[in-house]
């Protein structure tokens, strides 16, 4: 059946199927990632900035494509995550202005709704990368702009605009030798084709075209807890507190225990919380569940065999730590404020020693997003206030923070990682004015070398480095120059190729998994090797990272 005009609740019913379909699908997103660090969560936060943008729209009560375009560019841009959620929300920003105003869309005017928003997009990012979303964005909104030529139909336009963007994904293995290397597409690209597919689904009534994307088991519990956890609008929201996980050797064969039924445990399981993941074989299974009776998961999962893995997080402690505001009796404005990006307690405290007025917690795992940057902005109470984001994944998000609050009052430090973020703020003056202080905070961090040591999630090879799964890869300015099944030989190697004659000092921040006999058993191995250097040890507390280096 043709249909030859837009309206604005058939836009607002693509917008949902869009969401929905992202949202099922946002752990097979993650799992494309080719950097085999446990950070990889383009779908986490696509999903998270598509569901603001959704909810949004949900929200109030629409009857043109202009008003619909205008709730989800709003609820887009204050939700946007992470580069991709970034680039997302551009996307739909460019969109969301070329139909303003408008009723309803025929073609040619929803295909020039796309373009726009490639247009748009494409301005918010300071050097494109062929390969990326933005490639299949752009080539796909060129292919709705012929279809409009040639048909008046919206489903035909829509299904030509679907049908190029997959196209253009299976290509981008070829345009990124990274992605050749790994053997995926690109996530970003992927995220945007599910949307596409809902968006189509929506205006066909047709679910024959949504594939059916599949991703590991590991993969699906990691992506289901950060989605829901940093999902919830408030801490308050939170129905279900504990994220629990158990991994259950089943043993039917030892007296009292139950026949496994994967059926049967994962219905009976749903009756426990939600964001519920069963993922079982002949052996073993594995359960990602929310709940407020984290001991009644336990008992359950003993009566079909052995808990060989538990784990508890209380998520509401967790999700009040995402933004710390300052007193609400602060009522004088101080000339200038400093707000840091930061994750463990300790790295928290060394911003807060060396004069970061506010820390708001995330990084790895967990981007914070354009709000809650605005709001950390807001709560410094200050005339004027440099942000540094510590992470390149929320660069772009503080970026639009800037944006909205005004480019006069906040100035992004373009900090990549903890250590460059240390080394601006340590040359900040508070007699300084605005421009000479972000001159220098910027000249800082080229002073600065950065090096990492994390776990990898995958097999892959990187750069000619092949790596293992569960390997410690070692990472310096985001490269990855070591793979080694050992801690602290991973850690002596990366961090003895980032000295050299001329470094002075090694600064060493250790994880929530590292003891400080560890760190300093690194440092004197290290040290051995370049007698000259000084080393500085701090407990930072950071997950994810067993250590983090910075070399002066």
């Amino acid at each position: 059946m043709s249909m030859y005009q837009l309206n604005g609740e058939k836009l607002a019913a693509m917008i949902a199927a869009g969401a929905e379909n992202l949202a099922k699908n946002a752990d097979f997103v993650d799992s494309l990632n080719v950097f085999p660090v446990p950070d990889g969560d383009t779908g986490t936060n696509m999903n998270l900035s598509m569901t603001s943008g959704a909810q949004e729209v949900g929200r109030n009560s629409l009857s043109t494509v202009g008003s619909v375009g205008s709730s989800l560019a709003k609820g887009l841009l204050m939700g946007a995550r992470g580069n991709s959620g970034v680039i997302l929300s551009q996307l739909f920003r460019g969109f969301s202005k070329s139909i303003e105003g408008k009723t309803e869309l025929n073609t040619k005017e929803l295909a020039a709704a796309f373009t726009a928003g490639v247009e748009t997009a494409y301005k918010a990012v300071m050097k494109p990368v062929e390969g990326t979303i933005l490639t299949v964005a752009r080539e796909a909104a060129k292919a709705g702009v012929i279809a409009a030529k040639e048909s008046e139909d919206i489903e035909f336009v829509m299904q030509q605009i679907l049908d190029k963007g997959r196209i253009v994904l299976a290509k981008t293995q070829e345009m990124l030798p990274v992605l050749k290397e790994v053997g995926v597409v690109d996530s970003g690209g992927q995220g945007l084709i599910i949307i596409y597919e809902g968006f189509y689904a929506a205006l066909t009534g047709n679910e024959d075209g949504i594939t059916n994307y599949t991703a590991s088991m590991g993969e699906l519990i990691n992506a289901e807890h950060h989605r829901h956890v940093q999902g919830v609008m408030s801490t308050e929201e939170i129905i279900y507190g504990y994220c629990t996980e158990i991994m259950v050797r089943i043993n039917e064969d030892k007296p009292g225990q139950k026949k496994f039924s994967e059926e049967k445990f994962r219905a009976d399981l749903s009756e426990m919380g939600d964001s519920l993941l069963v993922v079982a074989d002949e052996e073993v299974v594995k359960v990602h569940v929310h709940t407020e009776h984290p001991g009644n998961v336990f008992n359950y999962g003993q009566q079909y065999g052995s808990l060989i893995k538990m784990k508890v997080d209380n998520m509401r402690e967790q999700h009040s730590e995402v933004v710390k505001d300052t007193p609400a009796e602060a009522s004088a404005k101080a000339p200038y404020g400093i707000v840091t990006v930061s994750v463990g307690e300790g790295i928290k405290r060394l911003f807060e020693s060396v004069g970061a007025t506010v820390v708001l917690s995330g990084g790895q795992t967990m981007n914070p997003s354009t709000e809650d940057i605005v709001k950390a902005i807001e709560s410094a109470n200050a005339e004027q206030v440099f942000v540094l984001p510590n992470n390149k994944n929320i660069q772009m998000a503080a970026d639009q923070a800037a944006l909205i609050l005004g480019e006069d009052k906040v100035k992004i430090i373009p900090t990549k990682t903890i250590p460059q973020g240390l080394a601006a703020l340590l040359v900040f003056q508070a007699d300084a004015n605005f421009e000479d202080n972000a001159n220098e905070m910027i000249a800082a961090i080229q002073d600065v070398s950065s090096g990492q040591v994390t776990t990898a999630v995958r097999d892959t090879t990187v750069d000619g480095v092949v790596i293992k799964k569960d390997e410690f890869i070692g990472i310096i300015e985001g490269n990855i120059k070591v793979s080694n099944p050992n801690l602290e030989e991973s850690a002596v190697a990366t961090l003895s190729e980032m000295v050299d004659a001329y470094s002075e000092i090694v600064t060493l921040l250790y994880g929530e998994d590292v003891t400080e006999a560890d760190a300093e058993k690194v440092a004197e191995l290290v040290s051995n090797q370049f007698p000259e250097i000084e080393f500085e040890i701090h407990s930072g507390g950071q997950p994810v990272y067993p250590y983090i280096f910075s070399v002066e």
